[in-house]
Parts: C-alpha cells; sequence; structure tokens
C-alpha cells in the first residue's frame, strides 16, 4: 500500500481517537456543574452532553478552518503527514497523563502546541504561521480572563436581583434552569472543541494532495461529530469531581451563572473562527462566580494548581510532537 495512503489513514484515525478522547476529557467540564448540584444524574447528564455535543459539531466549521490553515500553511508544509501525525500522538498522550491525574488541562492547548512542536522540527520557526498562530494564542489567553469577568458580573446582577428570594426555593428552580444551561454549554462545546480534529484531518487531506479546498468535508464532519459524541458518553468523572468539587461549593444558582457565562464565550469565539479553550473558560467562569459569590470560598490552591497545568501544557506538548516527529521520521 501506498506510504502516503497509510500515513492518511493513520491521520484519521488518531484524529478521531483525539475527538472521543477530547469528548470524555473535556466535555465533563460542561456537565460537571448539574452533576455536583444533583440538577442531573450522572447519566442523563452524560447522555445530554453526548447528544448536544454531537448536534453542536454539526453546525458549524468556522473553528476547523482556522486549524487547517492558521497555525501552519498544509500546501506547503513540510513533511506533513509525518508532523501531523506526531501532533496528535503528542496531544493525545498528554490528554490522557492529564485525564488519568484529574486535572482539567486543555486539548485545545494540547493539540495546538503539539502542531507547532511537530512543524518545528520539521522545518524550524519559518514553517509557523506567525499571524495566524498569535491570533489563535491571544484567543486562548484572553478567553479566560473574559469568563471570569463576565462570570462574575453575571453572578453580581443574580445577587442583587434574587437578594431578596427565599434560597431553599430559588436553588430548586434553578435546578431546573441549570438542566437547559448545562444542555447548551455542552452544544457550545461541540461548536468548537470538536472542530480542533475537522481541521487536522482536512489539513492532512491538502498536505497530501487528497483535496485542495479548506472546505471541511461532510464525512469529515460527520465522523468526528460522532467520535466526540461516544467520547462524552464515555464520560470523565475525575474532572467533574475537580471541577464541580474542588473549587468551588457549587449551588444551582451559581451553576446557572457559570454555565451561562462558559456558553456565551464559547459560542463567541465559534462565530469568529476562533479555537479556544472549553476547558479554561468554564473554569474560569466558576472562579468568577466563586469570587462574586464569597472571596473565601473558592479553594484557590486547586485553582493555582490548574493554571499552572494550563501554562505548561502548550511548550510540553511542542516538546512532545518534536520528539515523536523525530523517531516517526525514522520510519517514515
Amino acid at each position: 500500500m501506498d506510504t502516503l495512503l497509510v500515513l492518511t489513514i493513520l491521520i484519521v484515525i488518531f484524529a478521531l481517537a483525539f475527538d472521543f478522547i477530547n469528548g470524555f476529557h473535556d466535555t465533563a467540564n460542561s456537565i460537571a456543574t448539574a452533576v455536583s448540584t444533583k440538577a442531573l444524574t450522572p447519566r442523563r447528564a452524560i447522555i445530554l452532553a453526548a447528544t448536544m455535543n454531537f448536534v453542536g459539531a454539526m453546525t458549524f466549521t468556522g473553528v476547523a478552518k482556522t486549524i487547517t490553515k492558521d497555525i501552519v500553511d498544509p500546501f506547503t508544509l513540510e513533511n506533513g503527514s509525518v508532523v501531523i501525525l506526531a501532533a496528535l500522538i503528542a496531544g493525545i498522550t498528554w490528554n490522557l497523563i492529564t485525564w488519568y491525574y484529574g486535572i482539567p488541562s486543555s486539548s485545545s492547548h494540547a493539540i495546538i502546541g503539539s502542531i507547532a512542536g511537530a512543524a518545528i522540527a520539521a522545518a524550524g520557526f519559518e514553517a509557523l504561521n506567525f499571524q495566524g498562530f498569535l491570533k489563535i494564542l491571544q484567543a486562548l489567553i484572553l478567553s479566560p480572563i473574559l469568563a471570569f469577568t463576565v462570570g462574575f458580573i453575571v453572578y453580581s446582577i443574580f445577587k442583587v436581583v434574587f437578594k431578596n428570594n427565599n434560597l431553599p426555593k430559588t436553588n430548586k428552580r434553578f435546578r431546573y434552569i441549570q438542566v437547559a444551561t448545562a444542555a447548551l454549554q455542552s452544544y457550545t462545546h461541540g461548536t468548537n472543541d470538536a472542530q480542533k480534529a475537522m481541521g487536522i484531518i482536512t489539513m492532512a487531506l491538502i498536505a497530501n494532495g487528497y483535496t485542495d479546498s479548506t472546505d471541511i468535508q461532510t464525512w469529515v464532519q460527520v465522523s468526528c461529530a460522532l467520535a466526540m459524541g461516544l467520547g462524552t458518553a464515555v464520560g470523565g468523572w475525575k474532572i467533574i469531581k475537580t471541577v464541580g468539587g474542588k473549587i468551588m461549593k457549587i449551588r444551582p444558582i451559581n451553576g446557572v451563572a457559570a454555565d451561562l457565562t462558559g456558553a456565551s464565550v464559547i459560542f463567541g469565539a465559534t462565530a469568529i473562527g476562533l479555537p479556544v479553550s472549553t476547558t479554561h473558560v468554564i473554569s474560569s467562569s466558576i472562579l468568577g462566580v466563586g469570587s462574586a459569590h464569597r472571596l473565601k470560598g473558592v479553594k484557590w490552591g486547586t485553582a493555582q494548581r490548574m493554571l499552572i497545568t494550563w501554562v505548561i501544557t502548550l511548550p510540553i506538548s511542542a516538546t512532545l510532537a518534536a520528539i515523536t516527529y523525530y523517531i516517526l521520521n525514522i520510519f517514515f
């Protein structure tokens, strides 16, 4: 069998595996608040998230096009197949390590760092599309700051509006609302995260000469959406435990404020075609809500460990990808 075809098949398999792992790694964040407040049982939350992730993944392709062309140029990428395969292996490895230890790290940082690291190993820093790459980095950095700020404002408004309400009754009502906000957040997760694998597969198809367009083919979109949905069905309980309980004690009214914040920031990024980290956005939303609720109620030690993981993910995944590229280059 032709080596190029073998590499393309391997890339598709690993890209779908990345999406599957992303499903149980990152989707846990989108339903963590609803599970922790018992608005949804774990089983119902997983079914809801899997369904909404699939629907979200089938709705947009703008982020996929950004991944395809804005980190590196797939039309001129040197040894493109090996670069992309190395990036996927590195991204999957880091995702599994952080999932095993229950750390809500960023799949977005992992795969973007991995693509950059493998491309640099193949052709030096000039392989990067610096304008597009910096635009993506800005979105990854600014989105959690925006989520923290919006979360703080939204919950501050909630406190004023509902200050005279009976707290138990208010939380009971918000528990019903939280079902809808969890669904919305899962939908927005699908609109952004599932598209990263779509972009990677399209990048490989271009680099290997199977297409000359950055448009996302239907089979690519459907297969990535299915992989994300199936991954979500597996669940990610270790990360749910961290996001849903180790940042702050979440009540339904806190959960709704955090869900609305996270969904609005993620969907805003999707609308303008920018990949963001759903992990960063959702966790930062909870931190913002927690700070507005009671500053001392936030477990800042957990937040600090999460922040450290966020910072180190990109350089570690880039290094892993570069090493993987050199190893794969021996065989291909």
